[in-house]
């Protein structure tokens, strides 16, 4: 026996989506950060060598948070990620490309004490940082714009566009408050896990881009409001009803993304968190204040990324070839037993993901220093 009803474990596993995406920015965000800053904080080879080996014993546990997100996207949400993940098959192809190389630049780059060889994956790095940093952005922002897709009656999914669609200026405005946002978050754990001068650079970098992150942001916001078409779901959808997207009609108007803060005015949290967050990350990196500042940067990114998610309720992925096949949280999640399943068994394993989590970070806390570095390979 189920005791929960459709709708309320659809809106769950919306909400869960939410808490892997808000997971994998915070927890992988600083990781990404922390490579797109590695050539303007180390400004020698044991200073590089220092701010790698804050992120090299963590980046990979924080991976996790990348693959539960698609693997729930795949399980709870099939025409999301058959869409999404068809639609925007090269640009997360190089996302792939950068998730590769980044192992492979840890790996390799201590295998020679060459300057040269060790300077090129220093630079592998850094662009795996950046990359999948505004690439991601770019995503969300073509979600807000609407994907070039539509089913037939057969429900048979064709994408209409191709790669450089996906880059406008709308769309890139989004990808650069991602790489802002990941930059100020990465800084954020520098200045906590490093000591001068690379603390001390990190915390004027991010600085910087903890304003530009809050100046991106609300410029986001004033252009979502006045020149981008938000959907609206003007007939046909049920909440408990079965996931088919070509059941309702969608209409759209200029600023309709900002309808669900006149409904809820609560979600107003959301965007007030973002931009409080990135001003307090600001002023706690400028007095070095690493701990609280991640905690600051930490909120921003929970703001931002749970803005668009509130901005675009119900809607998952908005079509722009052909509205009506927009999905959205009632018409494209698995069956009412699978998503029962599924929430047991998140239930159990969610718990022990955050407390291995809580314990790795615990058991390696403090400041890295290259004496302790220089130690650690004595040993070996």
């Amino acid at each position: 026996m189920i005791f929960l009803d459709y709708e309320t474990l659809r809106v769950i596993w919306w909400l869960l989506l939410g808490v892997l995406l808000i997971g994998f920015a915070i927890m992988d965000g600083f990781d990404l950060g922390v490579a797109a800053l590695l050539p303007f904080v180390g400004r020698s080879d044991s200073e590089r060598q220092v701010v790698l080996h804050t992120i090299d014993p963590v980046w990979e546990g924080n991976q996790v948070w990348f693959i539960l997100g698609g693997g729930a996207i795949f399980a709870a949400w099939p025409p999301l990620y058959a869409v999404s993940f068809s639609g925007f098959y090269l640009a997360m192809f190089l996302v792939l490309i950068a998730f590769i190389l980044r192992p492979v630049g840890f790996k390799f780059r201590d295998k020679l004490e060459n300057p040269g060889w060790r300077n090129l994956w220093d630079g592998v790095l850094f662009v795996a940082g950046v990359i999948p940093a505004l690439v991601f952005g770019v995503a969300v922002g073509n979600v807000l714009l609407g994907v070039p897709f539509f089913f037939d009656d057969n429900l048979r999914v064709t994408y209409t566009g191709g790669l450089l669609d996906l880059f406008s200026p709308f769309t890139l405005l989004c990808g650069l408050v991602c790489l802002s946002m990941m930059v100020m978050h990465g800084a954020s754990f520098l200045v906590l896990k490093t000591e001068a001068p690379m603390a001390t650079r990190a915390g004027k970098i991010g600085s910087v881009a903890a304003v530009v992150t809050l100046v991106l942001f609300a410029a986001a916001g004033v252009w979502i409001a006045q020149g981008i078409e938000g959907y609206h779901i003007a007939a046909g959808a049920v909440a408990d009803g079965p996931s088919n997207p070509l059941g309702k009609v969608v209409s759209q108007e200029v600023g309709g993304w900002l309808a669900n803060y006149g409904t809820w005015p609560w979600m107003m949290a959301a965007p007030i968190l973002g931009l409080a967050g990135a001003a307090l990350a600001a002023l706690l990196l400028r007095l070095g204040r690493g701990g609280l500042a991640f905690l600051g940067s930490s909120a921003s990114l929970f703001g931002i990324v749970a803005t668009a998610g509130v901005s675009l309720f119900p809607f998952l992925l908005p079509s722009k070839t052909d509205p009506g096949s927009s999905l959205t949280v009632w018409d494209a999640s698995s069956s009412h037993l699978t998503l029962f399943i599924m929430l047991v068994a998140t239930v159990i394993f969610m718990p022990i993901i955050l407390a291995y989590t809580t314990w790795v970070f615990r058991v390696l806390r403090g400041k890295v220093t290259a004496e302790e570095i220089e130690k650690a390979e004595a040993m070996y």
